[in-house]
Parts: C-alpha cells; sequence; structure tokens
C-alpha cells in the first residue's frame, strides 16, 4: 500500500521544454520573446556536444534526460535499441518510481514516448501523452506540437499537479532536415517560441501560482547545416544551449559551462532531492559563476 503514496508536492516545480534541433547563432536574429523572457530571468547558455555523443536526437535527448553520458545510458544513435535506461532512467521516471513524485512526458517523437525504435526514453512518468504525427513532414509536425502543446497546457493547469514535466516539441529539427535552415525554419522556431509562450501562461494561470517556486529549462539537442541534417562534428552541428531560470538562478547571471547532463542534475536539485551516489550521475546541477568565487 504505501509504495502508492506520492510524496507531499510542496513549493517547487520543474517544466523542461525540449525544442528539438534549434541553432543558437539564429536566435539574436528571431524573436523569440518567451525564450527571451527565460533568458533574462536566469541565462541562455551555449552547450557543446561532447566527442563521444553523436549530433543526433537519439543520444542528445537520452544524456539531457538521464544526465549520464552515452558510455553510461548507451543510446548512440536514433534506433535507441542496447540502451541501458533500466539503470540509468531518465528524470520523470527515477522521480515518479524512486521519490513518488507526480511527473509528466509529452510529445511526438516514438522513440522517446513508445516501445518502438528501442524505446522509450521516458519509461515510466506518473502520466505521458504520446501525440504523433500523421505523417513524416514539417507541416504534420505543426499541428502535431500544436497538439502537444494543447495537451500539456490541459495538465499544467489541471488537478494532476507533476512537479517534473517534460515537453518535446519536433518541428522545427523536421523543418530543417526537408527544407533547411532558411525562411521556414526560422518561422518554425518563432512558432516553438510561442508555443513556449502558452506553456508560460499555463504555469501562470495554475491557482496555487502565486505560492509555487518553478524553475523553467528550456534546451536544445543539436544544431544543424545550413543545408539542413546533423550528425557531424562541426560546430554548427554540435552547438547546443540551454535557458533556465528558477530558485537560485539570478536575472542575466552568469553560470560556469553547462552540458546537457547538468539539465537532469538541476531538475533534482530545483526539487531540493540529494542525487544518490549509487545514480552516478555525470552532471551537476547550474552553478552561478558568484557561488564559485572565494569570498574575501
Amino acid at each position: 500500500m504505501s509504495s502508492s503514496i506520492l510524496w507531499p508536492a510542496g513549493p517547487r516545480r520543474v517544466l523542461v521544454v525540449g525544442i528539438d534541433g534549434v541553432r543558437l547563432d539564429l536566435l539574436p536574429e528571431l524573436r523569440t520573446p518567451h525564450l527571451d523572457a527565460v533568458a533574462a530571468a536566469g541565462f541562455l547558455a551555449p552547450v557543446q556536444v561532447d566527442e563521444a555523443t553523436p549530433t543526433m536526437s537519439g543520444p542528445c535527448w537520452a544524456t539531457i534526460a538521464t544526465g549520464v553520458t552515452v558510455a553510461k545510458h548507451g543510446v548512440y544513435g536514433n534506433h535507441l535499441g542496447g540502451h541501458r535506461l533500466d539503470v540509468f532512467p531518465d528524470f520523470t521516471t527515477r522521480l515518479a518510481t524512486a521519490h513518488r513524485r507526480r511527473t509528466f512526458a509529452a510529445g511526438g517523437w516514438e522513440p522517446l514516448f513508445l516501445a518502438r525504435q528501442g524505446g522509450p526514453l521516458f519509461a515510466a512518468p506518473g502520466r505521458l501523452s504520446y501525440i504523433g504525427p500523421l505523417e513524416d513532414t514539417p507541416e504534420a509536425w505543426e499541428v502535431c506540437d500544436e497538439r502537444v502543446t494543447a495537451e500539456a497546457v490541459s495538465v499544467l493547469t489541471g488537478d494532476d499537479d507533476p512537479q517534473a514535466s517534460f515537453v518535446y516539441l519536433g518541428a522545427v529539427d523536421e523543418t530543417a532536415h526537408f527544407r533547411g535552415c532558411g525562411a521556414e525554419y526560422r518561422a518554425s522556431v518563432e512558432t516553438a517560441d510561442r508555443r513556449l509562450g502558452r506553456l508560460l501562461a499555463a504555469l501562470e494561470a495554475r491557482p496555487g501560482y502565486p505560492q509555487e517556486e518553478w524553475t523553467v529549462i528550456v534546451v536544445t539537442d543539436h544544431g544543424h547545416l545550413d543545408q539542413g541534417g546533423h550528425g557531424g562534428r562541426s560546430e554548427l552541428e554540435r552547438t547546443a544551449w540551454v535557458a533556465a531560470s528558477g530558485p537560485g538562478l539570478a536575472p542575466g547571471g552568469a553560470v560556469e559551462p553547462v552540458r546537457h547532463v547538468d539539465v537532469a542534475a538541476h531538475v533534482f536539485a530545483a526539487l531540493q532531492i540529494v542525487p544518490d551516489p549509487h545514480w552516478t550521475l555525470d552532471g551537476r546541477p547550474f552553478t552561478p559563476v558568484a557561488e564559485l568565487v572565494p569570498q574575501a
């Protein structure tokens, strides 16, 4: 009986929004007011995909979600077969199973959410919403992301009250693969930002929002070549980014260099959970530079 009891929520909450394939170098040229607001309330920092990790969605999202490198989670491609996610689960699963927290994950890319192509990455969150595209085209992915956003807004403002959520948006990446990183790609990034705005508005619409302490993390997995495509080692492909705001992150403050493995570590820290040493996480919470300067 006791194993089914959920831990009292408390004021801390975390929302992680994953937007696939957004190039950092193009962000200054685009209208992304909601991402800019997260960055202004905290930070936006580049992430370099490490040398051992292919610049592909599967391994990068696995690193982001688990807080360990490819050497541990074992995901080296977009087919997740051969993984060790049972030993190194994603943060929504770990929080739900080991800490009895309410968690939620939503998106439309099969390996992340379904037992297909070696998945799922998000194995057992408290609530999972898979809403796939009707076909593999940029237009169908925009519809998919719209439906995923609507579902996430409903859950975030409803009775489930998840303490940690992951929402995946995939249309930007799909547009780059089909159309390159031109006007349509840039428009898709701006559309994704508007969906981010709806998710942020959903948090503020919660009846308990004034008493809650929200951490918001927005992250991309990899970049793209100008013509679209990734998987190589060029700077455009290897450069990703993280934006975050919340308790302990000063508005506009600098942070130590950020890595993908740090995302899951910061989720745990934001919920005031000390990781078990047996988890052997490779990441650390986002650390403001000022905290590391010795005081006179």
